[in-house]
């Protein structure tokens, strides 16, 4: 399995007036680059200053390792196979063994050696291995080495642990590049090769990398500009995920006014740049009578507010009101590759531009959906929730689902309730709302609930039409969403909404991240695909 952060995507991107045909990778047909750019840093704490320098992440299992990474619990004593090299710096003073501490050993003979803290067995979470592995990853980055071995046998379940470092590892394989030209320096980073001397750490190694290269492809999707990343270039990356033995439907201008797709047509109709339906699903090999799971991303390729325009420091980023459909496509690609379930997962892009101009869609317009809510515009910047209703009404009418989860960057209310620690969490089903919580737990993806309650309800109330889409009360604003998009749901149907506002983008140089999208939500989902046989639902 190749994660190569060089070539994640791969398509003749239109910039300017010019053409330029940038590389591919094993993951064929999705385009743009994502390289390193090399940095330097401190290294007193294991570095999360250090800019990441890999060209791309790969698991080969290499007869001669350059660095060797072992872990080391506080209080504990050095295991008896450790070389007397080993056991001489973990006696060193300074080094306690604290989560996420180095220390760097030089043989005479043999690969060097590069001990990571797990902190106390007493106190050890996966949430600390994940920053112990980050900061070993980051450390490694500036070793200028190619092939290394993991050997964290002190560990148990070591499948689950060798996935989870795969995944950080890969995650640190990631930086965009693709848009930087002549004025940049060139790329100096390396091609990284890793294994375990453990066979079952290994092969978490194996599915931890491949997790990350559709996390990846996420964050490549999010970070492409809105002058490449139309709506129908959404569609183009979705199209290109066909040869994994994924189906993918579009549907534009007509096919949208035939499934009265009122959000997407309105919200969409300013921009030269059309907006489309994108359906993506995958069945399993040996077929499934059984409903689709469905999940559902918010595909805003770029948001100015609309005639209710944002700020200029508002509208600063809005590349990123893409992200839920970018992880949704991340997560069918995780699904095809990786998870690979017995029931078949559909996933729904509802993809357009948010843009001004004579004919835009206008405060005091009342658009009529498919499922016959009729909504009153009140804000043209809460256009999100109309593409959703859109995405909602489908698939509990055409799909007939077992459950629905749909990702967006919808409010900044969330933002203001939860930092970028959390994403928000409403549910309809409690076995559903659980599934989720666990999966964000297990993946570091974390999810903290919040409520839906028909008292709430009022506050949407029109005197035109049945509801608002924005209710001039900012009290309660992620929940107000969350109520909005209710409104789309077949309350038979379990479904979820998780609000990534605040979690889809890192800010600084931390962690398995740099600042950038973070692809939220698509380890998330394969966590909680892999888990779905608790989940009730119609079947």
């Amino acid at each position: 399995m190749t994660l190569d952060s060089v070539g994640i995507l791969s398509c003749v991107l239109k910039f300017g007036m010019m053409r330029k045909q940038f590389g591919t990778s094993s993951l064929s047909g999705i385009p743009c680059q994502a390289e390193l750019q090399p940095g330097l840093g401190s290294l007193d704490d294991g570095g999360d200053k250090i800019m990441v320098m890999f060209q791309s992440v790969t698991h080969v299992l290499a007869s001669r390792p350059e660095i060797v990474v072992r872990c080391f619990f506080k209080g504990d004593s050095a295991p008896a196979i450790w070389e007397p090299e080993a056991v001489e710096a973990i006696n060193r003073p300074g080094f306690e063994g604290e989560c996420g501490q180095l220390e760097e050993v030089a043989q005479e003979q043999g690969p060097r050696i590069l001990i990571v803290g797990l902190g106390a067995r007493a106190e050890f979470t996966t949430a600390k291995f994940r920053k112990a592995v980050a900061k070993a990853g980051r450390r490694i980055s500036t070793m200028r080495v190619s092939d290394v071995w993991f050997d964290f046998s002190p560990l148990d379940d070591l499948i689950q642990w060798g996935q989870t470092a795969g995944e950080v590892m890969g995650l640190l394989g990631w930086q965009m590049r693709a848009f930087k030209g002549a004025g940049s320096p060139s790329d100096t980073s390396v091609d990284l090769r890793i294994g375990s001397t453990n066979e079952e750490f290994d092969k978490g190694l194996v599915k931890g990398l491949a997790l990350a290269e559709s996390v990846n492809l996420a964050r490549s999707l999010a970070a492409t500009p809105p002058n490449v990343a139309t709506p129908d270039w959404v569609a183009e990356q979705a199209a290109s995920l066909e040869g994994l033995g994924l189906s993918v439907q579009v549907l534009r201008g007509d096919e949208l006014e035939r499934e009265r797709m009122a959000g997407l047509i309105n919200v969409g109709k300013a921009s030269e740049n059309k907006p489309c339906f994108i359906r993506v699903s995958y069945k399993p090999p040996q077929g499934s009578d059984r409903p689709p799971v469905v999940l559902l991303g918010k595909t805003i390729t770029y948001d100015t507010g609309g005639l209710a325009i944002k700020s200029r420091e508002g509208m600063k980023g809005m590349k990123g009101d893409k992200a839920g459909g970018c992880a949704v496509l991340g997560a069918m690609h995780a699904v095809a590759t990786v998870v690979r379930p017995d029931f078949p997962v559909v996933g729904l892009l509802v993809a357009a531009e948010n843009s001004i101009s004579d004919n835009a869609f206008r405060m005091d317009d009342v658009l009529d959906f498919r499922n016959g809510v009729t909504v009153e515009v009140t804000n043209t910047d809460a256009e999100g929730r109309l593409v959703l209703a859109d995405g909602l009404c489908w698939a509990c009418a055409v799909e007939k689902p077992r459950c629905i989860v749909d990702l967006a960057t919808l409010t900044g209310g969330v933002v203001v309730a939860l930092g970028k620690v959390f994403a928000g969490l409403f549910a309809n089903d409690e076995v559903l709302a659980e599934a989720i919580r666990s999966a964000g737990e297990d993946t570091g993806e974390r999810v903290w609930r919040l409520p839906i309650d028909a008292d709430y309800k009022d506050m949407l109330k029109s005197e035109v039409a049945d509801i608002v889409n924005s209710a001039a009360n900012r009290g309660a604003h992620p929940v107000m969403g969350a109520m909005f998009l209710s409104c789309f749901v077949d309350s038979a149907i379990p479904w979820a909404h998780v609000d990534i506002a605040g979690t889809a983008q890192a800010e600084g140089n931390k962690g398995p991240f740099v600042s950038g999208p973070t692809g939220f939500g698509v380890r998330l989902l394969a966590r909680f695909l892999e888990g779905l046989d608790s989940v009730t639902g119609p079947e």
